[in-house]
């Protein structure tokens, strides 16, 4: 385990919050709810049928102590679920039918629940779809004040020491937003500025990341992120942040020097926020694959309390760590 999860995990036993696990008929998310509850980093609940549970703990040599099961099939209060559901997306689902149908679905009812704070945060997208995942949290939970978008962002831990905070960087967005507005690309900055003092303890130094270093190039794609960069200081204007910038303009102190002189960010940027999805998703592959950097995410960021899709791929471990940075994240919140 990196030396990152290990720092989280100690951070989040010091004060554990209450996570919902809505796919608990997943054999993955079953041992990520025992190993988080084994561990002090969480109190879980896990929504799915009980025997199915019962089953996957008794073939895995589990136990199933201190962890919360709702039955799906019997879920409290279900009906004022359903109505509350109906109300919010008036005009938008068709009738109490079909509002208690989609409520009835595991990632909503778990959604909810963070909504009525019976828990703080979810994990799902083991099983449920990124568009399900998302839409439950934007319908549920919503946004944080000031921002209407919904990003996501990686931890990168490289092993050069000197990138970063002791190798760490923060990448926004590789996994959610495909081609973002100024708008969109000030609230992804603004976010993950939050979500790394949220998650590091300290200020972030924030890139705009593009092809071009303060007019070294004249551009449509480069305007949009010089307006992204006003944008986002009249959003935040504590948030250290600065672009339009090269990527090595950001990172390596000597070229930040020359090429934009006079910056606070440039040579010493830990949050690195991509102009599109393209370079966002590309950068993150190459520096894992190239630096053999460890990547965790993508997790998502901006609604009003953290809440987390995952690869349909991931590992029980994935489940954990994501469950496990959500609540250092709602620990430093504000």
């Amino acid at each position: 385990m990196a030396a990152f999860m290990e720092k989280i995990y100690d951070k989040a036993k010091k004060s554990p919050k209450r996570v919902v696990f809505p796919e608990g008929n997943d054999e993955r998310t079953v041992e990520a709810a025992v190993k988080a509850t084994a561990l002090g980093v969480a109190k879980i609940t896990l929504i799915g049928t009980p025997s199915k549970i019962s089953e996957i703990a008794k073939n895995k040599g589990f136990s199933l102590a201190g962890i919360e099961i709702l039955d799906l099939n019997n879920l409290p209060n279900i009906d004022a679920c359903a109505k509350e559901f109906f109300d919010i997306r008036k005009g938008k689902v068709a009738n109490m039918e079909e509002a208690l149908a989609i409520m009835k679905k595991d990632v909503y009812y778990g959604a909810m629940m963070v909504r009525h704070g019976l828990a703080d945060t979810f994990v799902a997208g083991a099983v449920n779809t990124t568009s399900d995942v998302s839409r439950a949290a934007i319908f549920l939970i919503g946004m944080k004040p000031g921002i209407k978008t919904l990003s996501s962002f990686f931890v990168m831990i490289l092993p050069d020491k000197t990138f970063g905070k002791d190798g760490i960087l923060f990448y926004a967005d590789g996994g959610f937003v495909i081609d973002p507005t100024d708008e969109q690309l000030a609230d992804i900055a603004v976010t993950t500025g939050a979500t790394y003092r949220e998650l590091m303890g300290e200020e972030p130094n924030v890139a705009l990341l593009s092809f071009s270093t303060k007019g070294s190039a004249k551009h449509e794609r480069v305007d949009k992120v010089i307006r992204a960069l006003a944008l986002a200081k009249a959003k935040d204007p504590s948030l250290n942040i600065d672009g339009e910038m090269q990527g090595d303009a950001a990172l390596v102190p000597a070229v930040g020097a020359k090429k934009a002189p006079g910056s606070t960010v440039a040579g010493k940027a830990n949050v690195l926020i991509f102009p599109d999805l393209d370079s966002g998703n590309i950068v993150y592959k190459l520096t894992e694959r190239l630096a053999k950097a460890e990547a965790y995410g993508p997790i998502y960021q901006g609604t009003a309390k953290p809440c987390s899709d995952l690869s349909r791929g991931c590992k029980a471990s994935d489940i954990l760590n994501v469950a496990a940075i959500n609540v250092v994240r709602l620990q430093n919140s504000k």
